[in-house]
C-alpha cells in the first residue's frame, strides 16, 4: 500500500440491526468477520471517482441483499441490490455445517472436527466466489474481502 491517500477499502461495516441478535456463536462470527474485514480489505465501487475509504451497510430487504456504500463522511456513493437466490443454498448448507461444527467442538474427536471444518471451508469458499461473481462489474473486491463479506451475509441470513 502506498501512502497516496487513495484507499480502495472499507473503514466501517454495519449490519442491519433491525433483524435482531443471534446465538453467541453467530455473534462471535460476526464480530470476528467485521474486525478482520476492517483490518484488511480491498473494496472499490466500479465507476466511482476512487475517493475512498468507504462505509458499508449490509441489510436484507424482501429476500434481497442490499449493499449500501458511502464515503467516510457518510455521503452515499452507490447501493447495489442483489438477489439472494444464487446464495441461498450455499448459505443454508453453510449454516447447517456450522451448527454441526459448533456441536462437534463441544463433544467430538479432533479428526471429526477437522473433517467438518474442511467441509465448512469448502462451502465458505464457494459462497465467497459466488458473492464475488455477483458483485463483478459493481464492486471490485479480492477473495479475502469476499470471504469476510460472505460470513456477514450468512450472519444476516441466520438472523433474518
Amino acid at each position: 500500500m502506498t501512502g497516496s491517500g487513495h484507499s480502495a477499502k472499507l473503514i466501517d461495516v454495519e449490519l442491519d440491526e433491525s433483524i435482531g441478535r443471534s446465538t453467541p456463536d453467530v455473534e462471535h462470527e460476526r464480530a470476528v468477520a467485521i474486525f478482520d474485514l476492517i483490518e484488511e480489505n480491498s473494496f472499490q465501487p466500479v465507476n466511482d471517482s476512487g475517493a475512498g475509504p468507504y462505509r458499508l451497510k449490509l441489510s436484507l430487504a424482501e429476500q434481497r441483499l442490499v449493499f449500501a456504500v458511502a464515503r467516510e463522511d457518510g455521503t452515499a456513493v452507490v447501493t447495489h441490490i442483489l438477489s439472494l437466490t444464487p446464495l441461498r443454498r450455499i448459505v443454508k448448507d453453510y449454516y447447517m455445517i456450522c451448527e454441526s461444527y459448533y456441536d462437534a467442538i463441544r463433544s467430538s474427536t479432533p479428526s471429526h472436527i477437522e473433517a467438518i471444518d474442511m467441509g465448512r471451508r469448502g462451502l465458505h469458499n464457494e459462497g465467497s466466489q459466488t458473492l464475488m461473481d455477483r458483485l463483478a462489474g459493481k464492486i471490485d473486491i479480492d477473495f479475502d474481502t469476499a470471504r469476510r463479506l460472505f460470513t456477514l451475509v450468512c450472519v444476516l441470513h441466520w438472523r433474518g
